[in-house]
């Protein structure tokens, strides 16, 4: 059931508002001129930018946040300038034309609405506070499913591709000038954030399927790019995982999907079809594909006739799969194949889906969000493209990966234990919780064992600092470092991509000398 929403001035309030889903919302609705605060643990440069737009944040979920909507206008606690200092007077996200959109809009607006996401628990004394208070409860599905019936939607699902595919489509729409508003679950640099308030009459968003939240949404086109399971902390089997996906389609007016995909195209039947198998008779397919260490190529057919060569900078099969559900969007919207093709092939990829840090002293470190056994062994597959050929500029895949969830790891130990094939090297560590209890019957090390049974160099190091240790004497001039996950073990990229830089100048200092 979708909860009504209030777009027509009443506030809104995000608990957990730095989030990368809630913070796209809150970006939106700020840029809506709407009065909108939330809450956070810490200053990033995703709530700089929400602050930036006028956003009042609390750097506590207290219940006492809610006590700002009870007064007129008195000083809020426990924010933070801008400058990162503690102040008890000053909002730092007030502009210098005065008070914030929420505080200015106190007297008239009040209690406000409470989005929350499946991420904060019901003992949170923020929400608590907020029940009590009387305020509606919306999660932040609701708020979308609100948008979307604003707009005419795109709204792209599945287990894997969600981000990369909704970008590029977005992206694709920029380019032809038909400026939509973009929602996506990661950055994008050729919008600045994770969220664009476009001018024009579509909504690109993705629509998440891990909590089951997927089956409030109504829209225009649906995209599905594939099934599987992949909470099992949500769903007890893929049967549970399609139901939902099937609900979602019953409510797209058109829905595009790919029957590389079996549960995709036995289940759901998609309206219109994408394939990568020439001899699937989807209704567009690709063929005379060329993959390199440097992008991808390949000859696009719709219904039988050519439409064109596509030439991207993505890397890897998973990648032109999600191309041609951006041409298949693209098509719908009676969109030229030129102009698909063109912004495509410009298209650089989304934060955190194979994003290439730096390079140093040889190394190229790469982050991607890889999490799940299928997404880890696409992605090497990917980077493994690199090293192959005589003009290969690369010689080794490190793989660094942090399993996420207790309940995903186990459930998919044996699927892991043969995703890592396309590593020459493998280097893991102790489980990220991602706020789950450890049940006790997986761990970081039973994990390493499982896939050194089917890799021959596998090395465990339990903490981020062993991990950041071990790899200032593991890497070597030509690696590609990939690191694996969605949790935080990203957090350790700049600290290497420094210490090679030191490395490097100390030994170039140390030639000039010489020399």
């Amino acid at each position: 059931m979708v909860n009504a929403v209030d777009f027509n001035g009443r506030p809104l309030h995000f608990i957990g508002v730095g989030g990368i889903g809630m913070s796209a919302l809150a970006y939106i609705l700020a840029r809506r001129g709407l009065a909108v605060s939330g809450s956070d643990l810490r200053l990033t440069h995703i709530t700089q930018r929400l602050q930036d737009e006028g956003v009042h944040i609390f750097w506590s979920q207290v219940a006492s946040n809610l006590e700002f909507f009870q007064r007129e206008a008195a000083p809020c606690r426990d924010l933070v300038t801008a400058s990162g200092a503690a102040t008890s007077a000053t909002p730092v996200s007030e502009k210098s034309s005065g008070r914030s959109r929420a505080e200015r809009s106190l007297k008239s607006l009040l209690p406000p609405q409470v989005v929350c996401s499946t991420a904060i628990h019901p003992e949170n004394p923020e929400y608590q506070a907020a029940i009590e208070l009387g305020c509606p409860i919306l999660h932040r599905s609701d708020v979308l499913a609100a948008l979307m019936a604003e707009y005419r939607g795109i709204a792209i699902a599945g287990t894997h591709g969600k981000t990369t595919t909704s970008s590029m489509i977005g992206y694709m729409l920029m380019q032809a000038g038909l400026d939509p508003t973009i929602v996506v679950g990661g950055e994008v640099n050729a919008w600045g954030g994770n969220a664009w308030a476009g001018t024009g009459e579509w909504l690109v968003a993705e629509a998440d399927e891990s909590d089951g939240s997927l089956v409030k949404l109504q829209t225009e086109v649906g995209v599905v790019t594939n099934i599987e399971l992949d909470h099992p902390d949500h769903y007890r089997s893929l049967d549970e995982v399609v139901d939902t996906f099937q609900v979602f389609a019953q409510q797209c007016q058109v829905l595009i999907g790919s029957i590389d995909c079996v549960t995709v195209r036995d289940r759901l039947r998609p309206t219109i079809t994408y394939s990568l198998d020439p001899a699937s008779e989807a209704d567009y397919v690709a063929d005379a594909i060329h993959y390199t260490g440097t992008g991808t190529t390949a000859q696009v057919w719709e219904r039988g006739q050519l439409l064109g060569t596509l030439q991207l900078k993505l890397l890897g099969r998973h990648n032109l799969s999600n191309a041609l559900a951006a041409v298949a969007v693209g098509r719908l919207l009676q969109l030229d194949f030129v102009t698909i093709a063109e912004a495509l092939s410009r298209f650089e990829g989304a934060r955190r889906r194979f994003e290439q840090r730096g390079e140093y002293g040889g190394i190229l470190f790469v982050d991607d969000y890889a999490h799940h056994p299928s997404e880890v062994e696409v992605t090497l597959a990917a980077a493994k493209l690199q090293t192959i050929g005589s003009g290969a500029v690369r010689k080794r895949v490190v793989a660094i990966f942090q399993p996420h969830r207790y309940s995903r790891t186990q459930t998919f130990l044996q699927e892991f234990a043969n995703a890592f094939g396309s590593a020459d090297v493998v280097l893991t560590t102790d489980i990220y919780s991602a706020g789950e209890l450890d049940p006790g019957t997986i761990t970081g090390r039973q994990f390493a064992e499982a896939v050194a049974r089917n890799h021959p160099q596998v090395v465990y190091e339990p903490t981020l600092a062993t991990v950041a240790e071990r790899l200032k004497h593991l890497l070597q001039p030509g690696d590609i470092a990939l690191f694996l996950g969605a949790g935080n073990l990203n957090q350790l990229i700049p600290e290497l991509m420094s210490f090679y830089q030191t490395q490097a100048s100390e030994t170039a200092e140390s030639l000039c000398i010489q020399a």
